[in-house]
């Protein structure tokens, strides 16, 4: 929140140096962090170009720790098949999604992260050209999630929604949300996300 990349860099190597648990220092330090900076920009406190300046402190972070998090994982077996993840069209934020990328990796999904502000047809195309087994989208605003919604539709119309196991996640989407538009998984955090879905594909 201080938008300071030094800081979160020296965080991250003396986390590393002192075998610090990686996944709870990303989700209750890094990730608690964005999604402060994130309501403070819905409430028009803070603007555009401080959301980048958090995400470039915590991407800087990230560089060191996400190589870290991916070794003591051991092994990546992606037997568990193809993931497409990203953030909904009209939403910029990246970190939460990028984490679960990085964990469903970890954990044995072969994952195709698209990146932020995807369209919901890209979104779709990439489910066909990869035949993904699932897909994961996430949004950080109350104003896109209704997108979330969108490409439940979406699917549908394209004939393959019942092909996909589909995951919704961000701070303002909750379970009764993913259960009012057919989700058929709401993560609540990547430590979540990774217990759900290596469970429902198993």
């Amino acid at each position: 929140m201080a938008f300071d990349a030094k800081k979160t860099v020296d965080v991250a190597n003396r986390a590393i140096a002192e075998n610090v648990d990686i996944v709870k220092l990303i989700e209750n330090g890094f990730t608690k962090g964005m999604t402060e900076v994130g309501a403070l920009f819905e409430a028009k406190k803070l603007f555009l170009p401080h959301i980048m300046a958090a995400a470039q402190a915590m991407n800087a972070a990230l560089n060191i720790l996400t190589p870290e998090l991916e070794k003591r994982g051991g092994k990546v077996d992606e037997g568990l098949g193809k993931l497409v993840i990203c953030t909904i069209e009209g939403d910029i934020h990246s970190i939460g999604k990028d984490i679960v990328a990085i964990m469903l990796k970890v954990a044995g999904f072969t994952v195709v992260n698209l990146g932020r502000d995807i369209p919901l047809k890209d979104i779709v195309q990439a489910c066909k050209d990869h035949n993904a087994k699932c897909v994961g989208t996430s949004a950080l605003m109350t104003s896109t999630m209704v997108n979330q919604k969108t490409f439940e539709e979406l699917l549908r119309k394209e004939g393959i929604r019942e092909k996909l196991i589909t995951n919704v996640g961000g701070a303002p989407v909750t379970q009764e949300w993913a259960d009012s538009i057919g989700a058929d998984v709401y993560s609540e955090n990547a430590s979540d996300a990774v217990a759900k879905m290596t469970k429902i594909v198993g």
